[in-house]
């Protein structure tokens, strides 16, 4: 949206995660709560203990999020903890307190994947704005110091963990409906954070590297690095080499397509490989599409 460019970037943040917590709440009482569905994290520890044994949900995810936050506080920073702190009580007094009207549905898998989008959106928001809702993330950190493991696998293992439980108490249905709700959410905050244009590398090796260069930069409007580079080494011919400028560029991933068809319409034997960038800045980029 052209008006939030306008506004200060506390403005921005306190506008996201205002409407980042609502929309979450709303996912968690309207449609996970209401048709008795778990999601991963904490979240999905608070739905555990609210179907299992009654506890309200609210006062769990606070309670909960509260040491994993003192531990954000010293491990990110003070304001990132404080600042998350007040979105996940404001989002316990939401689900308290706010009518949010309980929506069912005839196909349960359908529920699933309403409240996984929904909670994704919610939470992405919030993350956009400088908080998190639900402190799992921060295990990870802290867990990822001492061990091995990569933060995803950490997360995973964790929620591997949840849903175990799930099944073993709740039943396999109600374990899968998690699973579904928990992916779909997952996803979703990808592309709510990183946009549909998350930005893409491209690294391009040709003989015919010149054209390539002069038709990236003058008639596409992209910056370029150029690396010095050898190409050939052929099975049948190893011996054969030649140089080779090796061209990098950034573009978004809705542009993928078509730079390749350029590529491919000036060399058809270019060497094109892509890999997702998740955060780029300075040199010349296209701006991103507000949202």
């Amino acid at each position: 949206m052209k008006f939030l460019s306008r506004l200060s970037s506390p403005m921005q943040d306190l506008i996201f995660t205002s409407l980042g917590t609502f929309v979450s709440s709303f996912a968690l009482k309207s449609i996970l709560i209401a048709n008795h569905f778990l999601d991963g994290g904490i979240t999905g520890i608070s739905l555990l203990l609210h179907e299992i044994y009654g506890i309200n949900i609210a006062l769990v995810m606070v309670i909960a999020n509260i040491p994993l936050l003192i531990m954000g506080a010293y491990h990110v920073n003070k304001y990132f903890a404080i600042k998350s702190m007040i979105c996940i009580v404001f989002q316990a007094l939401l689900i308290v307190y706010f009518p949010f009207p309980e929506i069912h549905a005839a196909n349960q898998l359908l529920m699933a994947l309403f409240g996984g989008f929904f909670l994704g959106v919610g939470i992405g928001l919030a993350m956009r704005g400088g908080c998190a809702l639900d402190g799992i993330e921060i295990v990870a950190l802290y867990t990822l110091k001492r061990s091995s493991f990569t933060v995803s696998e950490i997360i995973l293992g964790l929620n591997v963990l949840i849903f175990t439980v799930a099944a073993v108490s709740l039943g396999l249905e109600i374990a899968f409906y998690a699973t579904v709700t928990y992916y779909v959410a997952s996803r979703t905050i990808n592309y709510v954070i990183e946009g549909l244009e998350e930005f893409t590398g491209v690294t391009i090796v040709s003989g015919k590297s010149e054209e390539i260069k002069s038709t990236l930069v003058l008639n596409m409007g992209r910056g370029i690095t150029v690396y010095k580079g050898e190409r050939g080494f052929m099975r049948d011919n190893f011996e054969h080499s030649e140089p080779c400028d090796i061209v990098f560029t950034v573009i978004t991933r809705l542009e993928v397509r078509k730079l390749r068809n350029v590529i491919y319409k000036i060399d058809p034997s270019a060497f094109v490989i892509t890999n997702t960038i998740k955060e780029a800045a300075g040199g010349i980029l296209k701006r991103r599409v507000k949202h």
